[in-house]
């Protein structure tokens, strides 16, 4: 069975990188030309990755097509394409609902919706679905975990969780820069922050019967250092002001989706 993608952006590459590890399917794989040099580049890496002459012979070569195009032109896109009942129809753009969606797409009826990260590439990306399609999470599973999720609102919310990732980074920006600031060379400064964050994350999921609050308590013993700056962030409303900006993209992802 062949996989098609309309769009060959990073999160293509990502997707197409991911199953093309080991231990991943052997399906084809048809990438539209929107991005000559990511899609050629992809295909000159992969033997069982192709580059179509045009959107529509992605579609009219493939049963199953990721929709991969930027929400600004998605609408564009698709109203040009003609989709068969028989496609299976999986989006990843931004802000798009499976009603708006299947609008754009009839008389193809399969839709389903999936935010993959980047991570997809290294096949560690947690991956929601909305509504659950068995060969959608069959095909996510492969790229580290998918999430089939109930309902549009609670997918929605885990869009919004994605929003964090900058912030992430900036907290570790700022951990790194303290370090420099106190003699510690910038490379190692960022090693030492990369690999004392990446073993934290790696405890959360080799203790998954642990909630966060729980690592959090067990991590700062009492009158310690961790226990100092966690009670000096909560004094002033830092997870207050965080939630606030997350509830505010929540707002945002919701009202694009109508």
């Amino acid at each position: 069975m062949k996989l098609g993608f309309l769009g060959a952006g990073a999160i293509t590459s990502a997707i197409v990188t991911g199953l093309n590890s080991p231990g991943t399917d052997d399906r084809s794989i048809v990438l539209s030309p929107r991005n000559a040099s990511v899609a050629s580049d992809l295909a000159r890496r992969f033997p069982r990755v192709s580059v179509a002459s045009s959107n529509q012979q992605v579609l009219d070569e493939c049963e199953s097509v990721v929709v991969a195009v930027r929400p600004q032109i998605a609408q564009s896109v698709l109203s040009e394409l003609r989709f068969l009942p028989g496609h299976n129809v999986i989006s990843v753009v931004s802000g798009f609902s499976v009603e708006r969606l299947s609008g754009l797409v009839a008389p193809a009826t399969k839709v389903t919706r999936a935010v993959p990260l980047p991570s997809a590439a290294r096949r560690g990306s947690p991956t929601a679905i909305y509504p659950c399609d068995p060969g959608t999470v069959e095909l996510f599973a492969q790229l580290g975990a998918a999430f089939a999720i109930d309902s549009e609102i609670e997918f929605d919310a885990l869009c919004t969780a994605t929003a964090t990732m900058a912030a992430h980074f900036a907290f570790a920006a700022n951990a790194a820069s303290w370090l420099t600031r106190h003699g510690i060379p910038e490379a190692k400064a960022r090693d030492y922050i990369a690999r004392l964050y990446a073993g934290l994350a790696q405890t959360s999921l080799d203790e998954p019967e642990r909630s966060f609050q729980s690592l959090a308590a067990g991590h700062a013993t009492r009158g310690g250092t961790n226990e100092q700056v966690l009670t000096h962030l909560t004094a002033h409303g830092v997870w207050e002001r965080f939630s606030e900006a997350l509830d505010g993209v929540m707002r945002r992802v919701t009202a694009g989706s109508k």
